[in-house]
């Protein structure tokens, strides 16, 4: 039987994460399309990870605590009954062999990753991981849920006039949403120089009508971009994803 993260992925965590993993490694992750959130309260995390029990979690174990410390908590993390199922990994420039091993084999934490210079093979062993946890399960693209936004709009051209609407849900993929005044677009039709907004990123795109479905009194529009999408629109979109879902997480945190 699948579990909801077989299906959605599963939810990544930086406990502590230090600058070069904020700045370069989770970004990276994000446009790889992984669900990632930083978290700086080892406490709150784990009342989260009750809620996620089959997440991931990273943990610098140069930041905040004595190793020894880290070692305690990491170790009831993994065998307290509801979190006994998290994967646990360290990510750290702390490269002494005897903790290394530690960690390795007797805590037995899923990987050891040491950030030194070579951040690029750092990144890729993180990845490496990630994808022997099936991380991403089935799902393919990130998505968020945009609808209590008021700066998550959307402009789509239709017979010479903008047409306004307001965005439901957005992927790298594209966006679902609801349009002022109905203006009935028939399936298939494609639709250039859509205009998105999501908060202060200001978005060109083109799309083609999916569909519709009503929800209640909404009908709801689908609009799957094209392959002409800029890959650097396709960065921002992705960056707008992960800080609203890390907003949404902070509220959990």
């Amino acid at each position: 039987m699948d579990t909801a993260s077989d299906i959605s992925g599963k939810k990544i965590f930086f406990l502590h994460p230090s600058v070069v993993v904020q700045n370069r490694i989770i970004p990276e992750l994000v446009q790889q399309e992984f669900e990632v959130y930083a978290a700086r309260d080892k406490d709150k995390l784990k009342r989260v990870l009750k809620k996620h029990p089959d997440s991931i979690v990273f943990v610098d174990i140069n930041e905040h605590m004595p190793e020894k410390e880290w070692e305690s908590w990491i170790n009831i993390l993994m065998t307290s009954p509801d979190t006994k199922d998290i994967s646990v990994g360290i990510i750290t420039p702390n490269d002494d062999e005897l903790i290394k091993r530690k960690y390795l084999l007797t805590i037995k934490v899923r990987n050891y990753t040491i950030l030194k210079s070579d951040l690029e093979k750092a990144i890729t062993h993180i990845f490496e991981v990630l994808q022997s946890l099936d991380a991403k399960g089935r799902r393919k693209f990130i998505r968020a849920t945009t609808e209590n936004e008021s700066n998550t709009t959307i402009n789509i051209p239709i017979h010479g006039l903008f047409t306004k609407g307001m965005i439901k849900d957005v992927s790298v993929v594209g966006v679902s949403c609801t349009l002022e005044g109905d203006p009935e677009i028939a399936k298939n039709t494609l639709l250039k120089d859509i205009q998105i907004k999501l908060q202060t990123n200001l978005l060109n795109v083109e799309g083609i009508n999916f569909g519709s479905r009503m929800d209640g009194k909404e009908k709801i529009y689908v609009i799957l971009f094209t392959q002409r999408i800029d890959p650097d629109v396709r960065t921002r979109i992705r960056k707008y994803i992960q800080h609203n879902l890390q907003v949404k997480m902070d509220k959990e945190l």
